[in-house]
């Protein structure tokens, strides 16, 4: 399955041009996931795959909005059918403006302190992982894991490991460059 992610990555998400990333860094390839994540094969690929290498405490699955969207959606999903339900959740970039006012949706399925995981699709510097574990934190969710669909190696993992946590990658730059 990862080889196929990978193939999926190449055909639809990757490309070699310049591009401004949302860390204010420029770069010389862009990767899209949201091309795969959107795809079905490549939803239930990631879905599947995640799945598999979640903490088996974890019980719910989100991160910011609008990249770790669809695949919180596939993990939930492929983990209905797997018999080992995990919830989705989304972070928002800001509160909602009206209503409760939350952060973070979803909350009605996981009870405070729920061990669960924060998911992004590309990571370069691991600034939107972070402040999704800070937003679901802040919400009373125990973050246990940080996933990304594709790691760009620029810094992500080592950000992560100063707070604790380990990157839990299923694509890195590297395999994708490779061929």
């Amino acid at each position: 399955m990862r080889t196929r992610l990978v193939e999926l990555l190449r055909e639809k998400s990757y490309r070699r041009r310049r591009v401004i990333l949302a860390s204010g860094r420029e770069s010389d390839f862009y990767v899209d996931a949201r091309q795969t994540t959107l795809h079905a094969e490549g939803a239930w690929i990631i879905g599947s795959l995640i799945h598999q290498a979640l903490d088996t405490s974890v019980v719910g699955i989100g991160g910011l909005t609008m990249g770790a969207d669809p695949i919180a959606s596939a993990v939930a999903t492929f983990s209905w059918s797997a018999g080992r339900p995990v919830h989705a959740f989304i972070v928002r970039k800001e509160p909602k403006g009206h209503g409760t006012q939350t952060w973070v949706e979803g909350l009605a399925n996981l009870p405070p302190g729920s061990p669960v995981a924060i998911v992004e699709d590309t990571c370069t510097t691991g600034g939107s992982l972070l402040r999704a574990v800070d937003r679901a934190e802040a919400d009373g969710l125990r973050v246990v894991q940080c996933f990304t669909v594709v790691d760009r190696e620029e810094g992500a993992e080592a950000a992560l490991a100063a707070r604790g946590f380990t990157l839990h990658t299923l694509v890195r730059r590297s395999e994708l460059e490779s061929e």
